[in-house]
């Protein structure tokens, strides 16, 4: 357990093992816990880089601070954390609510950012928002459940259920595994609110590095129409989509082998 303290929190951090080709920043997405495994040091990622990941605030096991939090805060905890690691420049990656962090990362902090990867994400603005997850707050538990879990991936349909009891109930019951620990209501809501003002479509013209962005074909949270809008905006990116919905990266075996080779021959 490495607990990492900044100007503003202590971070819980984790890294997978030293690789010759270098670290990698991984922001994770809405509610992430380092402590639901399997995560993002388990991943492919980890067999070509030492992949670098956090809890963000208010989350998992890093500071829950008073007050309301602002995509401005994230983007600066990733630059503090960089700070404290002594990094001056690192390849990112960023994950639906953590590609919008990584989209204000390299807004505020240009010079930190020296690639960026971009999955199942949106801009806001213009270029279109990703699902309104505050929406959800509201509902119960199990209603909350499945309703994710259709808005992830648009093939699961109210007839496809009524067609595939078992397959159903296997997906729910591996949703509920891979969610283990869920932050508190009041946290997730503060990140929630954030999430929800999110807007960098004017200022991705200016990004200043390569860029990949992934989507899934079936994503109900980020669709196929916002990732294709950020790419309009972005002058050096490549677009690619893949068989799944909002986690195609564990549906599409092909996603993480193309994350890996561009990476290392971009």
């Amino acid at each position: 357990m490495t607990i990492i303290s900044t100007k503003e929190l202590n971070i819980y951090f984790e890294k997978s093992a030293y690789k010759t080709n270098g670290p990698l920043l991984y922001i994770g997405g809405t509610g992430g816990d380092l402590r639901n495994k399997p995560n993002q040091l388990h991943s492919p990622l980890s067999e070509a880089f030492e992949v670098l990941s956090y809890d963000q605030r208010g989350l998992g096991q890093t500071s829950k601070p008073i007050g309301d939090y602002s995509m401005q805060q994230y983007a600066d905890d990733a630059a503090d954390l960089l700070d404290e690691l002594s990094i001056e420049a690192i390849p990112v990656m960023g994950v639906s609510f953590g590609g919008m962090v990584a989209q204000e990362l390299v807004k505020r902090h240009p010079s930190r950012v020296s690639k960026l990867v971009l999955a199942c994400t949106s801009s806001g603005g213009a270029g279109g928002s990703s699902y309104p997850l505050d929406e959800l707050e509201d509902l119960s538990e199990d209603e909350k459940l499945e309703l994710s879990i259709k808005i992830n991936d648009l093939r699961i349909t109210d007839n496809w259920i009524e067609e595939s009891t078992e397959a159903w109930s296997s997906i729910k019951d591996n949703a509920k595994t891979r969610l283990a620990h869920k932050p508190d209501s009041k946290n997730l809501h503060k990140q929630l609110i954030a999430r929800k003002g999110h807007n960098t479509y004017e200022s991705l013209s200016s990004i200043a590095v390569p860029v990949f962005l992934l989507g899934g074909k079936y994503d109900g949270i980020a669709p196929v129409e916002n990732m294709e809008a950020m790419h309009s905006q972005i002058t050096d990116s490549k677009l690619e989509f893949y068989e799944g919905g909002h986690l195609f990266l564990i549906q599409d075996k092909r996603a993480f082998k193309d994350i890996v080779n561009w990476l290392l021959h971009n």
